[in-house]
C-alpha cells in the first residue's frame, strides 16, 4: 500500500460500532448528566474572568455582542457535530469522526489539536483555579508563601495549588464517572446560583452612561473579542467524548450538545451586559472583575460569594477537561496511535486508568512548572480547527452516503457546515496573527510523532 493510500486509511463505520460495548465503560450518563458536563466546561474563567478583561482590551460593553458570535460560529458547528455525534457514539469526539469520514492522518492532526484544547486548557485552567484560591486563602488572612505559588519562571519553585487540584481531580476520575459527575452536578449548580445572585445583586446598580460608548474599538474590536473568548465556549465539544458512557448516545448526545451551548450563551450575554452596567469597561482588566465591580459598588458579601462561585466554576471546568482528554488518548491508544497500554482500564472501577494518571500528570505539571499566559489562544487554535474538520466531514459524509440512518440530521447542512467553515477560519486567521509561530512548532511535533510512531503501529494497517 502506498504512502498515501496509508495516510488516508479510515475506519470503517460499522466495525466501529460493533466494536463499541466491547470498551468496558459503564453506561451510566443520560441527556440532563450530559447538559450539566456542557455547563461544567463551559462556564468558568470565561464568565468569571475573561468576560471583564476582554471588555477592557477588546471590544467596551459590546463584548456582549462578541460572546453573541463566538455562540453563532460555535451553534454552526454543534449542529455538524449533532449530526456526527448521533451517528458515531464513540468517545473521542472530532478526532473519531475525522478518522471514519476523511482518514487517519488528518484525524490524527485533530487529535493533536485535541491536546491544546483539553490538555494545555486544562492546565490554564488549574493556574487559574490557583490564583482564586491564594486570593480567598489571603483574604482570611492567611499569606502563602511565594516560592509555593508562583513557577519556576516566575522566580519561584512550583504553583502547589495549581498542581494539587490536578491531583485531585485525576483522583476522582481514577476512581469513576459516576462519582465525577456527581461532584460535576454540585459545582455547575453552585455556580449557575452564584451567578444568579450576582444578577441579582447587580441589576439595580446599572447605570446607563455606562453603555454610551458601546463599542470604544469599534467593530474590529467586537471580532477580536470573539475570537478570544471562543475557547469559553469548548464545553460541548467535551459532551461528545463522552459516548461511550451514554445509556442513549443516538438521542442523547445531540441534546446535551446543543441545549448546553444555548444555556451558556444566555449566560454569557446577560452577564456581560450587567458587568458593564455597574463598572467602565476600563476599570475590568483584572482578575476578578465580577468581584472587584461588586466591591467598587459597596456590595462586599456579594464579592465573597461571586468568589466562591468562581473556584466551583473553575473547578468544573478542570474536572471535565481532564475527563475529555483521558478519553480521547484512550482512543488514539486503542487505534494504536500512541501506546496500547494507555487504552488499558481498571478492572474494579471500568476506567481509563493509565489515560487519567498520563493526563493528570501532564496537566499537574505543567500548571505547576510553567506560565501559561500565551497558550490560552493555543487552546482557542486547536478548537477551531477541530470544529473545521468536523464541518467538511458532515458535508462528506451527506455526499457519499446520504441513505446513512441519522438520528438527528444538521439543519441546511451545507449552509451550516459552510457558515462553520468561514467563521471557524476567519477566527483561526485572528489568532494566527500573533500566535502563527507557536501553532507551526506544535503541529510539526505531531506529525513527527506521528511518522515516527504512529503510521507504524496504527490498528489499521494489521487490516
Amino acid at each position: 500500500m502506498s504512502l498515501i493510500a496509508n495516510l488516508f486509511r479510515k475506519k470503517n463505520l460499522n466495525d466501529v460500532l460493533e466494536n463499541t460495548p466491547k470498551s468496558g465503560f459503564k453506561k451510566t450518563l443520560g441527556a440532563f448528566d450530559l447538559i450539566m458536563i456542557g455547563i461544567g466546561c463551559t462556564i468558568g474563567t470565561g464568565i468569571f474572568v475573561i468576560t471583564g478583561v476582554a471588555s477592557a482590551k477588546y471590544a467596551g460593553p459590546a463584548i456582549a455582542l462578541s460572546y453573541a458570535i463566538a455562540s453563532l460560529t460555535c451553534l454552526f458547528s454543534a449542529l455538524a457535530y449533532a449530526e456526527l455525534a448521533s451517528m458515531v457514539p464513540i468517545s473521542g469526539s472530532a478526532y473519531t469522526y475525522t478518522y471514519v469520514v476523511i482518514g487517519e492522518f488528518i484525524a490524527w492532526l485533530v487529535g493533536w489539536g485535541l491536546v491544546l484544547e483539553y490538555g494545555i486548557g486544562a492546565s490554564t485552567v488549574a493556574s487559574g483555579w490557583s490564583g482564586y484560591m491564594v486570593g480567598i486563602i489571603k483574604s482570611a488572612g492567611i499569606n502563602l508563601p511565594q516560592f509555593l505559588v508562583k513557577t519556576p519562571f516566575e522566580g519561584g519553585i512550583i504553583n502547589l495549588p495549581a498542581f494539587l487540584i490536578s491531583c485531585f481531580i485525576g483522583l476522582l476520575l481514577y476512581r469513576g464517572t459516576k462519582e465525577s459527575v456527581k461532584l460535576n452536578r454540585i459545582l455547575v449548580f453552585t455556580k449557575l446560583a452564584v451567578i444568579f445572585i450576582f444578577l441579582l445583586i447587580a441589576t439595580p446598580l446599572i447605570q446607563t452612561q455606562n453603555y454610551q460608548d458601546f463599542m470604544p474599538f469599534g467593530f474590529s474590536g467586537v471580532m477580536i473579542g470573539a475570537a478570544t473568548v471562543f475557547y469559553a465556549y469548548i464545553g460541548f465539544d467535551a459532551v461528545a467524548t463522552t459516548a461511550e458512557e451514554c445509556k442513549n448516545p443516538k438521542r442523547d448526545l445531540p441534546i446535551g450538545i446543543i441545549a448546553s451551548l444555548l444555556i451558556c450563551t444566555v449566560f454569557y450575554v446577560v452577564v456581560a451586559l450587567v458587568l458593564n452596567g455597574i463598572a467602565n469597561f476600563s476599570t475590568l482588566d483584572n482578575a476578578e472583575p465580577l468581584a472587584k465591580a461588586l466591591r467598587d459598588n459597596g456590595k462586599n458579601f456579594g464579592s465573597a460569594l461571586v468568589a466562591t462561585g468562581a473556584v466551583a466554576g473553575i473547578t468544573s471546568v478542570l474536572l471535565i477537561l481532564i475527563y475529555g482528554q483521558s478519553r480521547i488518548f484512550f482512543v488514539m491508544s486503542r487505534d494504536g496511535l500512541i501506546p496500547k497500554v494507555i487504552s488499558k482500564t481498571h478492572k474494579k472501577f471500568n476506567t481509563p486508568f493509565v489515560s487519567v494518571i498520563l493526563t493528570t500528570s501532564l496537566v499537574a505539571l505543567i500548571s505547576g512548572l510553567l506560565p501559561l499566559e500565551t497558550l490560552s489562544n493555543m487552546t482557542s487554535l486547536g478548537t477551531l480547527f477541530g470544529f473545521i474538520i468536523v464541518a467538511i466531514a458532515v458535508i462528506i459524509l451527506r455526499i457519499k452516503q446520504p441513505n446513512l440512518k441519522r438520528s438527528f440530521k444538521c439543519p441546511a447542512v451545507y449552509l451550516t457546515s459552510s457558515c462553520a467553515i468561514l467563521s471557524c477560519g476567519y477566527l483561526v486567521y485572528q489568532l494566527l496573527i500573533n500566535n502563527w509561530h507557536y501553532f507551526l512548532a506544535w503541529t510539526l511535533l505531531g506529525i513527527i510523532f506521528y511518522f515516527s510512531y504512529s503510521l507504524k503501529n496504527s490498528e489499521q494497517k494489521k487490516l
